[in-house]
C-alpha cells in the first residue's frame, strides 16, 4: 500500500486548520498545520511535504511573501493557493510567484482533495522529497548573506533588524545582485494584496532600508526608469 500523501496546511484559521485536518485525514492525505507566516518556511523545510496549501492573509509574513522566499530557497514542493483574496490581481500574482494551483474561498472539499492529489501526482520522484535543501546555495551579497532556512539576512554572521517589508524588500534584491529590480515588481513583494497601498510606499522601504545599509559594504541604488539594485562597495 504506498504512503499517505503528505500535506503541509499553511493556514491562520484555526477552525479550518482543524476541520481540513480531520476531514482529509479521514480520505488518506496526513495533514500537518501551520498558522504563522515567518514559521510556514522553518516547517516547509523541515516536513518536506508532498503538497502544501498556503492562505494569503497570514501573521507574520504574507503567504505570497513564504511563496517567493520559499522559490528561491529551493523549495519545489508543489503549492496550491487556498485564499478568500480570490481576486484575478491575486491569482496572476501567486501564479508568477511559483503556485501551482488556486482555489478560492468557499470552496468544495472534494474539489480540494482532488486539486491536492492532482499536486501530489506531479511529483518527478513518487515518495521522495522534491527538494533539496542541503543544495540550495544561500544568497550572498558582499558581506550581506541570506539563510535559507529562516530568511534572515545576516552582516558579518550578525542578523541585521529588519521589519517584514525590509526584509522582503532586500531578499528580493539580493536574488539578483547587480541587477535591477523594477518599482512594480518589488510592490508586489513588499505589499502583497495591498490594492489600497500606492507605489510610492516601495520608496519609503527603500529609504528606510538604505539607513540600515550603511557601513555593511552594500549600497541600494536607486536606477531612475529600471528600479533598484545592490552594489558591493569596491
Amino acid at each position: 500500500m504506498p504512503p499517505n500523501l503528505q500535506l503541509l496546511l499553511i493556514e491562520d484559521d484555526a477552525s479550518m486548520q482543524t476541520a481540513l485536518q480531520r476531514a482529509l485525514g479521514r480520505r488518506g492525505i496526513d495533514v500537518q498545520g501551520c498558522s504563522d507566516g515567518a514559521l510556514a518556511l522553518l516547517q516547509w523545510r523541515s516536513a518536506l511535504p508532498d503538497v502544501v496549501v498556503l492562505d494569503l492573509s497570514l501573521p507574520g509574513l504574507d503567504g505570497l511573501q513564504v511563496l517567493e522566499q520559499a522559490r528561491r530557497c529551493g523549495l519545489a514542493t508543489p503549492v496550491l493557493i487556498l485564499t478568500a483574496r480570490g481576486t484575478v490581481g491575486d491569482r496572476i500574482m501567486g501564479l508568477n510567484l511559483g503556485a501551482d494551483d488556486y482555489l478560492p474561498k468557499p470552496f468544495d472539499l472534494d474539489e480540494l482533495e482532488a486539486r491536492v492529489r492532482a499536486l501530489g501526482r506531479r511529483r518527478t520522484r513518487p515518495g521522495l522529497p522534491a527538494e533539496t535543501p542541503a543544495d540550495a546555495s544561500p544568497l550572498m551579497v558582499g558581506r550581506l548573506r541570506c539563510d535559507n532556512d529562516s530568511g534572515a539576512v545576516y552582516h558579518d554572521g550578525l542578523a541585521m533588524e529588519l521589519t517584514p517589508r525590509e526584509l522582503a524588500l532586500l531578499q528580493a534584491l539580493m536574488a539578483k545582485p547587480g541587477h535591477a529590480v523594477s518599482k512594480e515588481k518589488l510592490f508586489a513583494l513588499v505589499f502583497p494584496g495591498e490594492s489600497d497601498v500606492q507605489y510610492e510606499a516601495v520608496e519609503v522601504v527603500v529609504y528606510r532600508l538604505r539607513k540600515k545599509l550603511v557601513d555593511t559594504g552594500v549600497t541600494l541604488m536607486t536606477l531612475r526608469g529600471l528600479g533598484y539594485l545592490l552594489k558591493v562597495a569596491p
